[in-house]
């Protein structure tokens, strides 16, 4: 008799494609972007990198800020998407990077401001999510 695998963790989370991937990927500016796709993680994840790579001194409560808004948005399309706070959500799989990179962007500027215990959860819940974006993204 074999039924369900009482021991194994929950399935691999694969969100759909970010309607603001092919805006962004064609050029359009973040900022136009978000505008026009505020519910994009992706979206609100290139903002965080681009203030992040921005001028000789880096605003990182502005990257925390535009990080933040990505990693809530993306635990709302996480839960739409059958997540259930936990398990994994693969790096490999495209769409699931804007939710990666923002967590990984917002540990960056947790750990920048002084939030150290926002670092630790960050990239804890990253490493846990995905072991592959940890390690390109934080690594």
């Amino acid at each position: 008799m074999t039924g369900p695998d009482l021991m194994a963790g929950p399935p691999p989370t694969r969100l759909p494609e970010d309607p603001a991937a092919a805006a962004l990927a064609a050029g359009d500016q973040p900022e136009a972007v978000v505008r026009a796709h505020p519910e994009s993680p992706l979206a609100w994840a290139t903002l965080a990198d681009q203030a992040a790579q921005g001028a000789d001194e880096i605003d990182w409560v502005t990257v925390y800020a535009f990080a933040r808004v990505g990693y809530h948005r993306s635990l709302d399309l996480l839960r739409r998407n059958g997540w259930k706070g936990h398990g994994p959500v693969p790096w490999e799989h495209e769409p699931n990077r804007g939710f990666l990179r923002s967590l990984a962007l917002l540990a960056t500027a947790a750990r920048a401001i002084g939030e150290d215990a926002e670092w630790e959860r960050c990239s804890a819940f990253l490493r846990d999510s995905s072991p592959a974006a940890y390690d390109e993204l934080l690594g």
